[in-house]
């Protein structure tokens, strides 16, 4: 399958029963501003990019959301408790990004997407939600090309910060994608620096 747009993303996720399964358990939560994110997204696009029918194991599936009105870490799990409830085969991870700043040492977030935005990698700061039309919606704050050209660079706002580049590197060294994913090309930001 060729993908080059937005739209292909959307169809090729919309075609996928696993992942519209997953999108409709999160939407049931009604959350504020809530998006499924990161490696769920990332791993669908990569999977296929390398023609595999069998999809890679995710460690985790994020599901994020903003609500600066209970900012409780409680308040998240119980969220996953609810998540874990309806589909206890998927690993869920829960995180309202209007309290995440704090754990990032970041100024504030102002949306989920904001927060996708200083995600590490330009090609895991993907998000997919299902509007209130019911429209399957990506976003991509740091565009789709890394992704799609199978490029993993640090976002903007890693790139920014020589303690954000070596938690980067780190991040990389231990995720280990490219023995899953032998196509994906790694860039190493600063090597002239010695970071």
């Amino acid at each position: 399958m060729i993908i080059n747009t937005e739209d292909d993303i959307i169809r090729l996720v919309r075609e996928d029963d696993w992942m519209m399964d997953v999108l409709h358990t999160a939407q049931a939560l009604q959350l504020p501003d809530w998006w499924v994110c990161a490696g769920f997204v990332r791993s669908k696009l990569w999977d296929t990019l390398h023609g595999y029918r069998a999809r890679t194991p995710l460690s985790d599936v994020d599901v994020i959301y903003y609500d600066a009105g209970n900012m409780e870490e409680a308040e998240e799990k119980k969220c996953e408790q609810r998540l874990r409830i309806a589909r206890p085969s998927i690993p869920w991870s829960v995180k309202n990004q209007a309290r995440m700043h704090l754990v990032s040492d970041a100024p504030p977030y102002s949306s989920s997407v904001d927060a996708m935005s200083k995600f590490p990698e330009t090609a895991t700061a993907l998000g997919l939600t299902i509007d209130e039309r019911g429209r399957l919606v990506l976003a991509a704050p740091c565009g789709i090309e890394d992704v799609l050209r199978m490029a993993v660079k640090p976002t903007p706002f890693f790139e920014a910060s020589d303690e954000r580049i070596r938690y980067y590197k780190a991040r990389l060294a231990k995720k280990n994608w490219e023995s899953r994913w032998p196509k994906i090309h790694i860039s190493s930001p600063r090597e002239s620096y010695g970071l």
